[in-house]
């Protein structure tokens, strides 16, 4: 179970929250001028990094309002919570958080003994 705060209600089970994918996606200046192949890669294309990753969230279950998250994806750690309107935290504030648990790397499931 993972304990999430709400910056509006406070802490809540995890249960009450929806994720809302990746956070800071630019949307484009000019979408009536992109190619299909550019609109589909905004639309579908997102991060899906291992460590530290801007996340949006939604009270689902609750307040209803969105917000912000920093979480390690690795550990499943939420490390901050902010609004919408706060400015963004620097990676570099979690610096600390960036390695797994078990020490595997960055990309890959650590499994080096598979052969291809």
């Amino acid at each position: 179970m993972i304990i999430i705060k709400c910056p509006y209600c406070g802490e809540r089970d995890q249960s009450e929250f929806s994720n809302g994918g990746e956070a800071h996606v630019v949307r484009p200046n000019n979408p009536e001028s992109l190619s299909d192949k550019d609109w589909g890669e905004y639309v579908f294309f997102r991060n899906n990094p291992k460590g530290i990753f801007y996340e949006r969230w939604v009270h689902s279950h609750g307040c209803k309002k969105w917000f912000n998250a920093v979480r390690n994806t690795s550990t499943d750690e939420i490390l901050k919570i902010y609004k919408l309107k706060e400015k963004r935290p620097e990676i570099t504030e979690f610096k600390n958080c960036l390695k797994s648990p078990s020490g595997e790397p960055k990309v890959g499931s650590g499994n080096f003994t598979v052969k291809k």
